[in-house]
Parts: structure tokens; C-alpha cells; sequence
């Protein structure tokens, strides 16, 4: 959806003094875009790396630990920020967010009571349900002979097309395990109790409380959906699509993401006004209900089913590698709507910008993001291996962001994570973008390097339209009805301001 720009005052306008929190490639993506803007001084960033250190107007404290809410709010407040931008999830589950809060920082990042929403499986059920949320046919469990009984009952059932066995906790994208059949399901699941017993699971939960959530394998493509909310309105993101498993063909184990790309022809952003009503806004009043605004990046897995969407999961935070794919797309400036987030009023910045729409302007470029990980990821990345080809990859136009890497004292950048970078190509079209970002991966080295090649590849047929030779559009106008019958708000409206 491409709109006029904002005025140039408009533009200049909003926080001139930043701190982001992370070190990965979303902070990376994050910083980059806000230090464009006109209105912004200074990005502080803690701990940062020093890729991310390199970019203009920024400053990296790398002694600051993402972790420790009492060290990041007294930077925030020594350092003057108007606005304090939480990237990870696991900073939030301790409370983060909470500790600015309570010193008057205005932050965009939820409290960790809204923020468990992500880190508890069982919890995003148990909203969405009060909500009237449509989730996969699923259970919690805590215990592990029933939750094999009841994985038997989903594999057995008629038409059945497998389970997903979902750590209920902080796994950093990799606590699902999709299952094709009992056997592996099982496998899974003694794998995941066994783990609760010698501490090696994402949580340690308390006696009784859920270890696992165990759903039906639903049919169709993914896409991602993420709001920008401040407690009660959303204004989102432009769709786009994560390729999780690990090799071309989505073969291999699930990540973090080793890949995005957006627009997504299925999702057409004409409909996501729709979605943000019947799935954004009821799960924010939910939480608001209960005591737990959340301010903040709600982000909504979505499988767009023959039936309709379905919801997956919320994150609480930008999607990594989504992010990383979306934010050179956009046509208007990020801080002024953070902050406004963070404020409670996301509705006045809207204003300010003179937005027209409920999904961001966009320059009416594509994006694709190729992720490049390092060897033995996810399991236990390699580090200390030498990168090559980086001022190569930068030459041929496309944008290179460090999600683990680490520079020596010769200079030169080493692997220093599990996602290494994230190698973003624009265009006019999905191909022309995914043509710019392989072009610059090739350019890329390391020993145990590992990608895939069909990042964007396979496209699915454009929503109400189709095309020859791609699958059936899996959505339409009929499919994002709301149930409750509310219609979608006016163009100029944020969604439930």
C-alpha cells in the first residue's frame, strides 16, 4: 500500500534521543532505521555489537546487559532518552519494561505480565480463547502420560495432518517441534519432559504448571502480521512471510527464521485492517481487562487456512527475521509511533504524520530477507569463524544486518552467534528483491556456513485473484468477516482508538 509521504515536518518530528535493547539482528534493523531519521540525535544501544556500533549517530555500551532491568534503567535515565525500545523477548520475561516504567522512561516494550502472552504458550491460549480468538484445536499439559494420550487422540483423527508439540516457555524461536505422526510426536514429548527434569527446557515451571501445548497441524501458508499498540489501539505493519525450518524445501529443523520476505500475495494488505479488528483488538482489551496493557510490538503468527486464518501464536516483540525485511519497505518514520505507543497515545502520532491508512505506507518496494547461519545451528552454533565477502555483498545493493557477529583486532568480523546475518534485497517485485539479496549471499563465506535457496521462491497465488500455476488463494474478503459483526474502522482511524 503505497501513500503520500507525511510533510517534511511531520517527518522531522519525534524522539531525538533513543536506547535500544539487544544485541541481534533486530536491533541491528531497529537501529539502522531510527538513526535515518531526521528528528533522531542519538541511539544508544545496550549491549549492541559492533557492527551495529558502526552505523551513524550511534553508540554502543556493551558492558550494559540486556538482562538486568536496574543497569538499563539507570542508562536510560543518566542518558537523558526520550524512549527506550525493547528488541528480545527474554529481557521483557523479566521485567524490563516494568523497571522503566517505574522511573517514568517511557518505553515501547510490554510489562512482563502483558509480555507473557509470548512466553507462556498455555497463556496465549487461554487470552485468545477469553478473547474469542480463533486458535488450532489444542491442550495444555504438565504432566507426560496424558499429554500422549492426547497426541495419540489428534494423530488418530480422521484426516489428520500431524500435531505441533510447543515448549510452553522461552525457547527464542525454537521451542516448536512440528510432527508428522504419533511416533515423532512422541519422541518430542519425552525428549521436552525429560528435559523439565534435568533443567534443560526453555522454563523450569513450578509442580502443575505447563510444560507443553499440543495442537493439530493446520493447513496452509504462514504469514505474520505485527501491530504497533499502546494498550488499547494497533496500527500495523505490512504482512510478511518467515521460512522457519532450516533447508530449502522447509526441510530440517525449526529456528529463529532463516529467511522473510513481504508484500505476501496472499495476505493483501487491503484485508489486514480487518485482521488487526478480529484478532489484535480483542486480545488487547483482553489484557487490559486483566490488569496487563500491553504497549508494544504484537505480533501475530497467522496460518491462512482453506477456512480462514488461523492464529498460531503472539510474540511480544518485532519479529526477527521479519523485521529485517519490513522496515526498509516503510515510507514514514518509526520513533514518533513508538513513542506515541509508549505514551498511550498511539493516536495523536498517527495524526501527526497524517497517516491515512491502519497498515503503514510503504515505498512500494519488496523485500527479501536471507538469513545465513552458522555451522551446527540450531543446535550448537560454531563461533570464531572468519567472514569473507561482506564489502562485496554491500556492493551489489543490498543491506547486510549483523544478528552474531563479533569483530577482531584485525578487523575483520567472526561468527558469534546461531543466525549470523541477514542479507535484505529490495525491488520493484518479490523476484527482483529475492534476485538482489542471493546475488549479495553468494558473496558471503565461513566455514560450516549454512542458507537456503528458496527464500521467496515459491509464491502463492494473489488473494481473491489466483494465477496460473500457483496454489489457491487461501483468503478472501468472506474469510475475515468478524464474527462478532463489527465492521472495520475508517480509513483514518487507528484501530480501536
Amino acid at each position: 500500500m503505497i501513500h503520500q509521504a507525511p510533510s517534511s515536518e511531520a517527518q522531522g518530528s519525534g524522539p531525538a534521543r533513543l536506547l535500544v535493547v539487544g544485541s541481534g539482528g533486530r536491533e541491528h534493523a531497529l537501529v539502522w532505521s531510527l538513526a535515518r531519521e531526521a528528528a533522531v540525535e542519538a541511539v544508544l544501544v545496550a549491549p549492541g555489537s559492533d557492527a551495529i556500533g558502526a552505523e551513524p549517530k550511534v553508540h554502543c555500551f556493551p558492558d550494559v546487559s540486556a538482562m538486568d532491568p536496574a543497569a538499563i534503567t539507570e542508562l536510560a535515565v543518566a542518558e537523558r532518552v526520550d524512549l527506550v525500545i525493547v528488541g528480545p523477548e527474554a529481557p521483557l520475561s523479566v521485567g524490563v519494561a516494568d523497571a522503566l516504567f517505574a522511573a517514568g522512561v517511557p518505553v515501547f516494550g510490554p510489562t512482563r505480565a502483558a509480555a507473557r502472552i509470548e512466553w507462556s504458550k498455555s497463556f496465549c491460549r487461554e487470552v485468545a480463547a477469553a478473547a474469542g480468538v480463533r486458535m488450532a484445536l489444542g491442550a495444555q499439559f504438565a504432566e507426560l502420560e496424558p499429554a500422549l494420550e492426547f497426541a495419540r487422540e489428534l494423530a488418530g483423527a480422521p484426516r489428520s495432518n500431524g500435531l505441533v508439540v510447543k515448549a510452553d516457555g522461552l525457547a527464542a524461536g525454537k521451542g516448536v517441534t512440528v510432527c508428522d505422526d504419533f511416533a515423532s510426536a512422541e519422541a518430542a514429548l519425552r525428549a521436552l519432559f525429560a528435559g523439565v527434569t534435568d533443567g534443560a527446557a526453555p522454563t523450569a515451571p513450578e509442580p502443575s504448571q505447563p510444560v507443553v501445548v499440543l495442537e493439530e497441524r493446520l493447513s496452509g501458508e504462514e504469514a505474520s502480521l505485527i501491530a504497533i499498540c499502546d494498550g488499547r489501539a494497533a496500527l500495523a505493519l505490512p504482512p510478511a512471510r518467515d521460512h522457519k525450518r532450516l533447508r530449502d524445501g522447509d526441510a530440517g529443523p525449526n529456528t529463529g527464521g532463516m529467511g522473510a520476505y513481504s508484500p505476501v500475495p496472499d495476505l493483501p494488505e487491503s484485508l489486514c485492517a480487518t485482521l488487526i479488528d478480529v484478532v489484535h483488538l480483542p486480545v488487547l482489551a483482553e489484557l487490559a481487562r486483566r490488569g496487563t496493557p500491553f504497549r508494544g510490538a504484537l505480533y501475530a503468527g497467522l496460518m491462512l487456512t482453506p477456512e480462514g486464518p488461523v492464529l498460531i501464536e503472539f510474540n511480544a516483540r518485532f519479529g526477527d527475521p521479519e523485521v529485517q525485511a519490513l522496515l526498509p519497505r516503510l515510507a514514514v518514520p518509526l520513533g514518533p509511533l513508538l513513542l506515541g505507543a509508549a505514551q498511550g497515545n498511539l493516536a495523536a502520532a498517527v495524526a501527526e504524520l497524517g497517516l491515512p491508512g491502519r497498515v503503514l505506507p510503504t515505498t512500494g518496494d519488496a523485500a527479501v530477507a536471507v538469513v545465513l547461519a552458522a555451522g551446527n545451528y540450531p543446535e550448537t552454533p560454531r563461533k570464531g569463524d572468519a567472514i569473507t565477502g561482506l564489502d562485496e555483498a554491500a556492493a551489489t545493493g543490498a543491506r547486510v544486518f549483523h544478528a552474531g557477529t563479533i569483530r577482531g583486532a584485525d578487523g575483520q568480523f567472526r561468527t558469534n552467534g546461531g543466525r549470523v546475518l541477514a542479507v535484505v534485497g529490495l525491488g520493484s517485485s518479490i523476484a527482483s528483491a529475492r534476485a538482489t539479496a542471493e546475488r549479495a549471499a553468494d558473496c558471503l563465506r565461513w566455514d560450516g556456513m549454512q542458507r537456503r535457496h528458496d527464500i521467496a521462491q515459491r509464491l502463492p497465488g494473489v488473494a481473491g485473484r489466483g494465477s496460473a500455476g500457483a496454489s489457491r488463494a487461501p483468503v478472501s474478503a468472506a474469510d475475515w468477516e468478524d464474527p462478532a459483526g463489527r465492521t472495520p474502522s475508517g480509513p483514518s482511524e487507528v484501530a480501536g482508538s
